[in-house]
């Protein structure tokens, strides 16, 4: 499909949707997995039938079921869902917002690409 002259609204929501229909078993259609140095989960590319899509929680965020954010009374306990098509036309920025325990990060969607294209299943951002 070609996404170059769909808006960044238009992308996320396709890019919902398809995440959305992989169901329970999304877990089985992981292509990338990125980390940082402290192992720290920092996104995720899926294979959707739209063609990959990056997945990734921005703001802050517990990461296990033990884990929990120190926010205030009524504060929201989970970070922000962010996705997009990871293929979004020659148009569209190449930095991606990403965050983990360590802060905020910036990911390249022509680096994700490679990272696809050579078959590596886990990646390490510095």
């Amino acid at each position: 499909m070609d996404n170059t002259y769909l808006s960044p609204a238009e992308r996320r929501v396709l890019a919902e949707q398809a995440l959305q229909n992989l169901g329970a078993d999304r877990h089985r259609h992981i292509l990338v997995r990125v980390r940082c140095p402290r192992s720290h989960h920092v996104a995720i590319v899926y294979d959707t039938s739209e063609g990959p899509v990056y997945r990734t929680q921005v703001g802050p965020h517990a990461h296990g079921s033990r884990d929990f954010v120190d926010l205030g009374h009524h504060g929201r306990r989970s970070g922000t869902e962010y996705v997009d098509l990871l293929d979004a036309g020659a148009f569209a920025e190449d930095v991606l917002p990403a965050r983990c325990e360590c802060g905020n990060r910036s990911l390249s969607r022509a680096e994700l690409r490679g990272t696809i294209d050579e078959h590596q299943r886990v990646i390490q951002v510095p």
